[in-house]
């Protein structure tokens, strides 16, 4: 256990699970994973493997023992007729019969209801019962009457499996404990990610799928890839929410039924609402349906009839791309496979924050946690808790936005709300961290607005904006701005080689083709410049390629040259030595790094491999261990040195041992980290 994981286990014990486990218990068992999740925290909430192991038995046996199946309800039933008293796993909800002025329990799978439950159970111990149901054990009794008003039914006791009562102050003064870093990481693990896996920016992307559940009347869309775990929050981790699979459903369902005495729908009973595979050009959509959804989700209402109903649910779209971004910029806008009926700029003008699914990684193994997280139950009553709070200002007390239109402030605004209550529930922030938020959410709002720009030309431009209270003036790009300006400001090329990056200079310096023959002197000059996290297009060949040519000596200095994936880095930029230097040619590199104090030996032999390899390429590899060294660099005998405050470590984790995929060949197609790098004369 990591010293993240003790703490996670000391702060919140009893609230806390270890990830991995519930595939191990669930079985055939149709139970939701918050419920296992709870089961687990109550049994396996220790360090020591012998109790998990004890902890789980306990788990499957109770489970096996306990859980009504639907099919077997019949079963269940005779069972408890015969042995007189029996215990059942069911999810248990109460309503109040103001006609017998009494509260009246329904048993979901069992299929049973009318049982009286005494008041000291249903409003004072466990209130949730009246509100979303609970799932239960609970002990059930059979006594037969001829009084036919009578329920034969009788509830003996009745224990939660689910929270019952949450502590929001509590919850507070825990998460004061927490650095950000480690609250983040704790966050990670509770979704079921290893945060080790995930950058910053990647950590952000995977929170903001929870501000639906925090954040009422809060709408947005996630459209992208196969296979990046778009469905699994709206599925799995929250009993406040539900996913609509195929994203069709009738204004009948999901608003009211006119015919049933004005019944509200779905929006009048979650906190979220998702759309599953809502994309689909082809589908067909009720126009009335898009036209009430626009109504809702500008003014958190709608009207069926005479009536005017108000609702606070929130609205999450998800859909699969067909294409990659350059073709979708080139072609159409990123839009492009909602059905045509939802490409009404008026509809996803109400669109507060659009997530660009293709930043998300594929969901694989490696990516999965094996820590402590939250007990989902546990963190999704934080979540509903916090529905009743607003943050929207926080961000005042240091910025002010630009001049953009109100419902572009209302979708910034409703965004970083959702991002402080996620990660600041106390409030406590500091002026770096609000400005990370508060951009972050401009970003993914400029997202919606731009694409809508495109398919209305006639709506005002926006400048995306905001000033710090010093004076500063910062103008937010999206990703995709960044990465393919010409695309995205309308041209119909960017150059192949083109590595979008925030210094306009530099753009010049490298890419242009015009200057390929030109020498040395002429293509580069001093500069600096930044790479924006998660973006992609960046190679060793880009950033060096044109600096190696003819060069005969080369230092590199970089004290993390130890793991694999880090070795790997410095084989492909060898790659690029041997690219730009003439086949009669010898050239000289040394590599200047520390050693591995756990794996040294390793560390030798991956190294030596590449020195044996390089001596057939005319290259003539050298290495040796300083512990003393921080800053990284490279140094040519042509006068030049380049400061990489990252090193050769410029790319985010990937699968590098599958030779099956495009980011395990081509450098261009890997997210990036964020770093900076500088060329200097010397």
């Amino acid at each position: 256990m990591n010293n993240l994981d003790k703490k996670i286990t000391e702060t919140f014990e009893g609230c806390v699970v270890r990830k991995d486990l519930v595939k191990e218990v669930k079985g055939n068992a149709i139970v939701p994973s918050y419920v296992l999740e709870y089961l687990l925290g109550q049994y396996c909430a220790s360090s020591d493997e012998d109790v998990i192991k004890s902890g789980i038995e306990s788990v499957k046996e109770i489970l096996a023992k306990h859980y009504v199946n639907r099919n077997e309800a019949e079963y269940i039933k005779s069972t408890i007729k015969e042995k007189g008293r029996y215990k059942v796993i069911d999810k248990v909800s109460v309503q109040f019969n103001e006609k017998t002025d009494s509260y009246i329990a329904t048993f979901s799978n069992l299929g049973i209801t009318g049982i009286n439950v005494p008041s000291e159970i249903a409003y004072k111990k466990y209130p949730r019962l009246l509100v979303s149901g609970i799932w239960c054990l609970a002990d059930l009794e059979y006594q037969y009457t001829e009084d036919k008003k009578a329920c034969p039914w009788l509830l003996q006791n009745i224990k939660p499996i689910q929270l019952a009562q949450f502590d929001f102050e509590d919850f507070k003064a825990k998460r004061a404990m927490f650095s950000t870093d480690e609250w983040i990481d704790l966050l990670m693990q509770s979704i079921g990610f290893n945060p080790e896996m995930l950058s910053r920016r990647k950590k952000l992307l995977q929170l903001v799928r929870l501000i639906p559940y925090c954040e009422r009347n809060y709408n947005f869309i996630e459209l992208g890839p196969k296979g990046t775990g778009k469905s699994h929050i709206y599925t799995e981790f929250s009993p406040h929410g539900t996913l609509i699979s195929g994203g069709e459903v009738s204004a009948a369902k999901l608003f009211v039924n006119n015919s049933r005495k004005h019944d509200i729908g779905l929006v009048g009973y979650w906190d979220n609402i998702a759309f599953d595979e809502f994309a689909g050009s082809s589908k067909k959509v009720d126009k009335a349906l898009v036209d009430i959804m626009k109504g809702y989700m500008a003014n958190k209402s709608f009207s069926r009839g005479v009536e005017t109903l108000t609702a606070e649910a929130s609205m999450t779209f998800i859909g699969n791309t067909k294409h990659n971004v350059p073709y979708m910029l080139k072609h159409s806008n990123l839009f492009e496979e909602l059905p045509p009926q939802y490409l009404d700029s008026a509809f996803l003008d109400r669109i507060h924050f659009y997530l660009p699914g293709w930043e998300v990684d594929v969901t694989r193994p490696e990516l999965f946690t094996t820590n402590y997280g939250f007990v989902v139950d546990y963190y999704s009553e934080a979540l509903k808790c916090l529905r009743n709070y607003d943050f929207s200002n926080e961000y005042k007390k240091e910025f002010t936005l630009g001049n953009i239109s109100e419902r572009d402030r209302t979708g910034v605004m409703k965004t970083f709300s959702g991002l402080m209550k996620i990660i600041y529930p106390d409030k406590k922030a500091s002026t770096e961290e609000l400005e990370e938020l508060l951009k972050f959410a401009m970003e993914g709002r400029k997202r919606v607005k731009d694409q809508i720009l495109r398919i209305d030309s006639t709506l005002p431009q926006v400048d995306f904006s905001y000033t710090s209270n010093s004076g500063v003036e910062v103008k937010v790009k999206t990703t995709e701005e960044i990465q393919y300006k010409g695309l995205y400001n309308g041209e119909m090329e960017d150059s192949e080689d083109e590595v979008m990056i925030s210094s306009p200079e530099v753009v010049e310096v490298i890419n242009d083709s015009s200057k390929e023959t030109a020498t040395n002197e002429e293509e580069i000059k001093e500069h600096h410049f930044v790479i924006e996290e998660n973006q992609i297009g960046v190679t060793f060949e880009k950033l060096f390629g044109r600096l190696f040519k003819g060069v005969k000596n080369i230092v590199i200095t970089d004290p993390y040259i130890r793991n694999f994936y880090q070795t790997v880095n410095l084989m492909e930029l060898l790659e690029v030595v041997d690219k730009a230097k003439s086949e009669t040619d010898i050239v000289t590199v040394e590599l200047i790094t520390s050693a591995d104090e756990f794996n040294e030996q390793i560390q030798r032999e991956n190294l030596n491999t590449i020195r044996e390899s390089c001596l057939q390429m005319g290259i003539e590899f050298s290495y040796q261990f300083d512990s003393s060294i921080h800053a990284r660099s490279i140094v040519t005998d042509t006068g030049w040195k380049v400061l990489l405050d990252r090193g050769l470590d410029i790319f985010q984790n990937c699968e590098r041992k599958d030779a099956f995929q495009f980011t395990t060949r081509l450098q261009k197609y890997r997210p990036c980290k964020k770093f900076e790098i500088t060329y200097l004369r010397t």
